[in-house]
């Protein structure tokens, strides 16, 4: 079975065909952009949001086919258990995810990686809830 990140034809990953990490850097200044304005869900967030901007930029850049950054410097991801101190229901994870869509949209990423990315953040949103 191929890697689903990889299509057969080209034998590039969503990485380097959405523009690698110029891409990646927009997608997450575009989000985060976001959450400063979001009533919601910025008090989740530290006064300071570069370095989580950071680790963001180096996660998403890994998990898509870029170089493995995040894991030298974090070591392994542990999504859930990095979240679990935030009280996170489904209006918080509604509004996370409309901010990425937003975002994905703001950068102008295009088909299929739109829809690979959009999926993957409504399914890892989703696993991060942790409230009623």
């Amino acid at each position: 079975m191929s890697d689903p990140l990889i299509f057969d034809d080209e034998q590039q990953t969503l990485y380097e065909r959405v523009g690698g990490d110029e891409t990646f850097r927009r997608l997450v200044d575009a989000f985060y952009a976001r959450i400063e304005r979001d009533p919601l869900l910025r008090p989740m967030f530290p006064d300071d949001l570069e370095p989580g901007k950071e680790h963001q930029f180096l996660f998403l850049t890994q998990y898509w086919g870029g170089p493995a950054r995040y894991n030298a410097l974090r070591g392994h991801p542990r999504l859930r258990a990095r979240h679990l101190p935030f009280p996170i229901g489904q209006a918080e994870r509604d509004a996370w995810v409309g901010h990425m869509i937003a975002a994905i949209d703001e950068v102008g990423i295009g088909e299929p990686d739109r829809s690979m990315l959009i999926a993957y953040f409504e399914r890892s949103a989703s696993f991060m809830i942790n409230r009623a």
